[in-house]
């Protein structure tokens, strides 16, 4: 029986329920196979079903049938659950601080922001400072 969650226990999964909910999220439904072949280092097949058995039984993923297979997908909407995931990468990583959270994607050379993303981001600091005022 799937067990109504609410978003704070999306960080309280185990690192293999973290991988599922990752792909289903990034890709908006999958069927099991997808999921297992794009899980990193996969446990084997029927271990990556009782994963996603175990999901459904939390009430984390639902499943609807397309022909003669179950396509899965996350039962807590991405926006939903990407306040509580946020203030966990906050506190965990960046000491709750989200200076510290911006500086370092700033500072990763690897994540490239462009002139528009910026501005956006000056926009929104603007705004934060004016409605604190």
């Amino acid at each position: 029986m799937a067990h109504s969650k609410n978003s704070d226990t999306i960080t309280t999964l185990s690192r293999r329920e973290r991988q599922v909910m990752d792909i289903l999220y990034a890709r908006g439904e999958a069927t099991a196979v997808e999921i297992h072949s794009a899980i990193a280092d996969p446990p084997s097949f029927s271990a990556t079903r009782a994963l996603i058995r175990t999901l459904e039984e939390k009430g984390h993923i639902s499943h609807a049938e397309q022909g003669l297979r179950y396509v899965y997908f996350p039962s807590i909407p991405a926006d939903k659950v990407k306040s509580s995931a946020l203030k966990h990468l906050l506190t965990t990583f960046f000491k709750g601080s989200p200076t510290e959270l911006m500086a370092a994607m700033l500072d990763d050379s690897a994540t490239k922001i462009s002139d528009a993303e910026l501005e956006a981001l000056e926009s929104l600091l603007r705004k934060a400072r004016s409605s604190e005022q």
